[in-house]
């Protein structure tokens, strides 16, 4: 299925005033407090910067049961999370990480989503010395019969990096536990070609000998290309015992879009294993 993130397609409780009275959550500590609305809730964590000035952190959010919050594509219409940093507190956001997550169908209606606790890994950076403010504001998307935008403003001071931080610790590694894994030797896309009419992707995989799915069931593959387009509708996907080769149906592009030198990214999931890579485009 081709997602593209715009559009009418759930009814966003979006009201005005209560997001421009944005409460900030405040820590002396590695953990901010949490942020709630009706959905969930939410959190940053971090720990105090290395020598070179680098700082694990991560954004804790936590849905309500019955409710979802999104993947950085999130299908239909989703929010895909949002995290900015201010400028004037001598940090920089390098990078956002996201578990592994779930398909949501709903009719028509497609989501790319999380309907459970996740953390999302973040890979910060101290740009001065002496004593670190992280100065964060999150945006996300929390969703059950309606789609609630949530935004909290976070505030921590972090202690000297010679401190225990056990808990934190504990936070961060649960989290890159669960981030997909880059390719290897048993679980690799060995080769991808475009169609001349941009209509289909072809993708050769190699996929984990014994996994679960072997010989009878296809992965799940998430093709991300432009920003807000996410595509996963296969086409005549065939496994014979570790390989598997399948179209990827990619519909629409933006106007004018050219393939050529772009880098798209594809995560795989077969069975209890997932693999996230790039594909360049000649």
């Amino acid at each position: 299925m081709m997602i593209i993130c715009s559009g009418p397609r759930r009814l966003f409780a979006f009201v005005a005033a209560a997001a421009a009275l944005v409460p900030f959550y405040s820590a002396h500590a590695e953990m901010s407090a949490w942020a709630e609305n009706e959905g969930g809730r939410m959190r940053v964590v971090a720990i105090a910067p290395d020598a070179a000035g680098k700082i694990r952190a991560a954004l804790q959010i936590e849905p309500k049961p019955g409710w979802i919050t999104y993947w950085k594509e999130p299908g239909g219409n989703g929010i895909p999370p949002q995290i900015t940093i201010a400028a004037e507190s001598g940090v920089t956001l390098d990078a956002i990480a996201y578990p592994v997550p779930k398909h949501f169908f709903n009719g028509a209606i497609e989501d790319i989503a999380y309907d459970a606790p996740v953390t999302l890994p973040l890979s910060l950076t101290a740009t001065g010395k002496g004593p670190v403010a992280i100065d964060a504001a999150a945006f996300i998307g929390i969703c059950k019969d309606i789609c609630i935008p949530f935004q909290a403003n976070f505030q921590l001071k972090l202690g000297p990096a010679i401190q225990s931080h056990p808990q934190e610790e504990a936070i961060l590694q649960a989290a890159d536990a669960r981030l997909p894994k880059p390719p290897s030797q048993d679980f690799d896309v060995t080769a991808h070609a475009m169609s001349p009419d941009r209509k289909t992707l072809s993708l050769d995989l190699v996929l984990p000998s014994g996994g679960p799915g072997e010989g009878k069931t296809a992965p799940d593959i998430i093709v991300t290309g432009p920003s807000g387009y996410a595509f996963t509708k296969q086409i005549g996907g065939k496994r014979d015992g570790a390989t598997f080769k399948v179209d990827v149906a990619i519909g629409k592009l933006p106007k004018d879009y050219d393939i050529s030198g772009k880098r798209w990214s594809v995560l795989v999931i077969d069975g209890e294993r997932a693999m996230e890579t790039t594909l360049a485009f000649q």
